[in-house]
């Protein structure tokens, strides 16, 4: 891996090179930029007293981002976005991109400047780091047993409240695409949707029917809970893929046989690292997990002066 200075001011984005396609690059930034505020914000509120009572303003520092665990690495780019908003005149070195595999002892950048600026920005960048690593390693274990496939793993909004940005940037940078985004950028009509709009066709009828008068360009999902609702969906036109929930092997095989090339398919709902290869092999296009997300443990990292 190639080291790097890199002024904190002139930083990279990830995403511009790994785009996350659901939501623009504007909109993303910006969800970073809440993020990044909000956070400083909660953390250092009037200052941090510690750091101001015994450190002169002064003093300079320097400081190395280490491995005490093994997985993926995530979350470099965003540190540089965190120590640029503290502060502009810290510097990174940086050892080790995002979606690098690294084991404990490693050393994955140095950030040097003032030793206040350092220790303010310490817990913001370690939290974020340690759970988007979590993040990318889970996604990539997930990834690798599907390999030989043609299926992708999916993320899903059952994301940490506030952090959901970093989050669905951790899936990328672990090998995985993102789901929708939010509300607002996909349909996705799920079963209380039906159920409420009185049955699938005139949930896909009136969707179609409000994104034309809205002037709406959104892509349409639409759940299926049994091998009857994919044939109805099949009888509505604009539908962009059927999310098969809960489907057992047998099922999903015959759902993806009847529904070709009319549209993608989806498996969702209780599958596991156990069950994920066999749903795979059935010939699903898209496997969403909520346990990308909802259900990791922090990698173990930590910031440690030098």
């Amino acid at each position: 891996m190639h080291d790097k200075v890199v002024d904190i001011e002139q930083c990279f984005y990830y995403f511009r090179e790994n785009p996350i396609w659901m939501i623009s690059e504007a909109q993303f930034q910006h969800e970073l930029d809440l993020i990044i505020a909000n956070a400083v914000r909660e953390d250092v509120g009037d200052g941090d007293h510690s750091s101001l009572a015994c450190i002169p303003a002064s003093a300079q520092g320097r400081a190395k981002l280490l491995v005490k665990d093994e997985g993926i690495i995530a979350g470099v780019a965003f540190a540089q976005q965190v120590f640029h908003y503290v502060d502009p005149q810290l510097k990174m070195e940086i050892l080790m991109d995002d979606g690098s595999s690294i084991k404990y002892g490693d050393v994955v950048f140095y950030v040097e400047g003032s030793s206040q600026s350092i220790l303010k920005a310490e817990r913001l960048v370690l939290n974020a780091m340690q759970r988007m690593s979590a993040i990318a390693t889970k996604t990539q274990d997930f990834v690798s047993l599907l390999d030989g496939t043609d299926t992708k793993i999916l993320d899903t909004r059952k994301t940490t409240p506030g952090i959901r940005a970093l989050e669905k940037w951790a899936v990328t940078i672990g090998g995985g695409e993102n789901h929708r985004f939010a509300l607002y950028d996909m349909i996705m009509l799920k079963d209380n949707h039906i159920d409420f709009a009185g049955g699938i066709t005139k949930a896909i009828q009136k969707t179609r029917d409000y994104l034309k008068e809205h002037g709406k360009d959104l892509k349409i999902i639409v759940e299926a809970r049994n091998l009857d609702e994919v044939d109805e969906i099949l009888r509505s036109d604009g539908v962009y893929r059927i999310l098969l929930d809960n489907f057992d092997y047998d099922d999903t095989r015959e759902a993806v046989k009847r529904i070709g090339d009319r549209c993608l398919t989806e498996s969702s709902g209780g599958i596991t690292e156990e069950t994920i290869r066999t749903y795979a092999e059935c010939g699903v296009n898209y496997i969403s997990s909520g346990a990308l997300t909802h259900s990791v443990y922090n990698m173990d990292l930590s910031l440690k002066a030098v």
